[in-house]
């Protein structure tokens, strides 16, 4: 699948209902010394030229532990090798573990057999990870790229070969903003501008009022971000991809009320959009059937993506996964969980 920014219009609203923790962004015209083609000059970016933030490490053991594999059209299952037909998977977003191999045939659950030529190739599972954020405010907002680009050297401009190539999810500061034509651009360096659509940012926010666990996560699904944080303190952030136009994540407050470690998802039976997702991993169930879980089967974070659920890579979701454990007693009956508090700082536009 191939994805474009998606039309992304500030909403100044919204924003003020929700202060921010660290320091803002600050336009150029509100800078003294600050030019606007040039922006700030290089002695002020050399001060401070990488973001203060530390990657979360990515383990291979933990990513490569299954062997998943797509159904690429309608299947049949069998509960043996040549065995009796117990099921048939419709057309639609189909994946499964492979749990062995028998000549021509894949084990795909207990007793439940597929031929191996209704198998896709090797599934590309995202090396993507989140950053754990310093105790104290970063002095530039920090963002991700969204695509692989040079950045223009004035607002407004083109990529330009004069500017070093920047791959997708390169962790870059925001050290001030430039609105031409009604678009904002950041400057990422000197000479160095980015269209705002091609950028997602970590925006931390006031505890709000409701939020009664100490560990508590912030979704928000203009940036497509997620924030950790420990009581008013945020100490982690990554990329999400939250639900599509037609199938939406609710805005609202809301508790983790139940958790797997590995979970099969399934909907919309003979509908259009039907999908059946095995072993769905570090699943936490905050909205009905809504919840923040890992993925394997996309590399799109930053962007929508699904029915409804909060995807994120499977590094980052074994975290947030262990991180929030101790928020539920679960000698306590009905204990809420984590606290997941998803809200739009922006109107997404598609």
């Amino acid at each position: 699948m191939t994805f474009s920014r998606c039309l992304r219009l500030i909403v100044l609203t919204a924003l003020c209902l929700l202060p921010l923790v660290a320091r803002a962004q600050q336009p150029c015209a509100e800078i003294a010394g600050c030019d606007p083609v040039a922006g700030l000059p290089t002695a002020t970016l050399e001060a401070y030229p990488k973001p203060n933030v530390n990657l979360l490490p990515v383990q291979d053991s933990l990513i490569y532990d299954r062997l998943y594999r797509k159904l690429p059209g309608e299947t049949t299952i069998f509960d043996a090798p040549g065995g009796t037909v117990v099921k048939t998977l419709g057309l639609g977003f189909s994946y499964v573990t492979v749990n062995q191999l028998q000549g021509d045939w894949a084990e795909v659950d207990t007793n439940e057999w597929v031929q191996t030529a209704a198998l896709s190739e090797d599934v590309l599972i995202s090396r993507y990870s989140g950053v754990f954020l310093p105790p104290d405010p970063l002095p530039y907002p920090v963002a991700w790229t969204m695509r692989h680009l040079r950045p223009a050297t004035v607002p407004g401009g083109d990529d330009s070969p004069d500017n070093p190539f920047m791959y997708r999810y390169t962790l870059v500061n925001l050290y001030t903003s430039v609105d031409v034509d009604g678009s904002r651009w950041y400057q990422v360096g000197t000479n160095q501008w980015i269209h705002q659509y091609n950028v997602a940012k970590i925006t931390p926010i006031a505890r709000p009022e409701g939020v009664d666990t100490t560990k508590w996560v912030s979704v928000d699904l203009y940036e497509q971000t997620l924030i950790a944080y420990e009581g008013e303190t945020p100490v982690f952030a990554t990329l999400i991809s939250s639900g599509l136009k037609d199938w939406p994540t609710n805005e609202g407050l809301f508790h983790v009320y139940l958790r797997y470690e590995r979970t099969t998802m399934s909907g919309a039976q003979q509908q259009s959009d039907f999908y059946y997702l095995q072993e769905v991993p570090w699943t936490m169930f905050f909205d009905g059937d809504i919840a923040l879980h890992g993925t394997y089967w996309h590399d799109g974070f930053g962007y929508r993506h699904s029915h409804g659920c909060v995807n994120m890579s499977i590094t980052d979701a074994k975290w947030i996964y262990d991180w929030s454990a101790d928020e539920t007693d679960y000698t306590v009956p009905n204990d809420p969980g984590m606290t997941v508090y998803v809200y739009s700082s922006g109107q997404y536009d598609g």
